[in-house]
């Protein structure tokens, strides 16, 4: 197939928002911005046995180039509204595109986002995806505003997807275990169980397909002062606030929440690792002030969602953890960085 036979095959599968106004076809989209709404717009990029397996089924590499960046539009209260998608693949492999956009659309229809143009291009597998949501004049949620005393909370559970990885490479299975940015390998000081294949099933489902919480977060618009997505790391990604906010925070590594697959895989030593360092959670990290826990707990349970508190924001710099004897807890490992080898 040649390059606009591919384009041809995704335009045949969209269903475009009455507010585009011209999608793919043209030399750019033209949208129609709500004149009472802000836009906000992210960006990613996923390269192959960087920010997933290479042994990754097609549907889920579509599912999750989407879902990371609907989880930074989650991360600031925004809508979603449409997105671009630009893919380099190794040759034009039609069976392989229409697998990538089964998971990639059901995602898009999920959460009514409607692709609107991108680029395809020859060379190694790559998909960059921009992403453009909606929020109401001075609502969306910034990594600058979190406050003294506001309690620190978290989504879902963490370490699940870090946790996949690290089981992959103990089942040596085919992939760039090490440079993942789904987090460290830790040193393998337990004996592979048994039950290893039945746990990385239910692992691996986090690790592949991600569930950005984005109606937690258009639910958050109004009730936290700060919030981030957790891409690289939970220590990593609150250290933004921090910094963006100009204050220190304290966790308690013994209140992150868990999944019982997590528990039953892992002791707690490497458990905290996982949770505290592993990325690829995108679960949403916010503070919020004490006064709005009851508000906080409505959300979690109209999206069925745990949402569990962590900790709290204090003056001074940086993340400081806490173990479970009331000292400092120190990881092995930060979050992951890129270039940083």
């Amino acid at each position: 197939m040649l390059e606009f036979d591919l384009i041809d095959q995704v335009r045949a599968r969209i269903h475009p928002r009455p507010d585009v106004i011209l999608g793919i076809g043209d030399d750019a989209a033209i949208l129609q911005v709500p004149p009472d709404r802000q836009l906000v717009v992210a960006t990613d990029t996923l390269n192959a046995g960087v920010h997933f397996p290479v042994d990754t089924a097609p549907a889920d590499i579509g599912w999750k180039a989407l879902a990371v960046n609907l989880s930074d539009l989650a991360a600031m209260a925004a809508e979603p509204a449409w997105c671009t998608l630009s893919l380099s693949l190794p040759d034009s492999d039609a069976d392989w595109l229409d697998r990538f956009l089964d998971g990639f659309l059901d995602l898009a229809a999920r959460h009514r986002i409607a692709l609107v143009g991108g680029d395809t291009t020859r060379g190694p597998l790559s998909i960059g995806v921009t992403v453009h949501g909606l929020v109401e004049p001075g609502r969306a949620l910034r990594r600058d505003g979190a406050r003294v005393g506001d309690d620190i909370w978290v989504t879902g559970s963490l370490g699940d997807a870090a946790s996949a990885l690290v089981l992959l490479q103990q089942a040596s299975e085919p992939m760039l275990a090490s440079a993942c940015e789904a987090g460290p390998i830790l040193p393998a000081d337990d004996a592979v169980d048994l039950r290893i294949a039945e746990a990385l099933a239910g692992l691996r489902s986090r690790l592949d397909r991600p569930t950005p919480r984005v109606e937690i977060g258009r639910g958050l618009a109004g009730v936290a002062h700060s919030g981030i997505d957790i891409s690289d790391g939970l220590l990593a990604d609150l250290g933004h606030i921090c910094r963006g906010s100009r204050l220190a925070a304290e966790v308690e590594v013994d209140r992150l929440p868990y999944s019982p697959a997590l528990a039953e895989s892992f002791g707690d030593a490497r458990r905290y690792e996982l949770q505290a360092t592993g990325g690829d959670d995108y679960e949403l990290c916010f503070t919020a002030e004490s006064a709005m826990r009851e508000r906080i707990g409505l959300i979690a349970v109209a999206n069925a969602t745990p949402i569990t508190r962590i900790g709290r924001m204090i003056e001074g710099e940086g993340v400081r953890a806490i173990g479970r004897d009331g000292a400092p807890w120190h990881p092995q490992r930060g979050g992951y960085v890129h270039f940083s080898d």
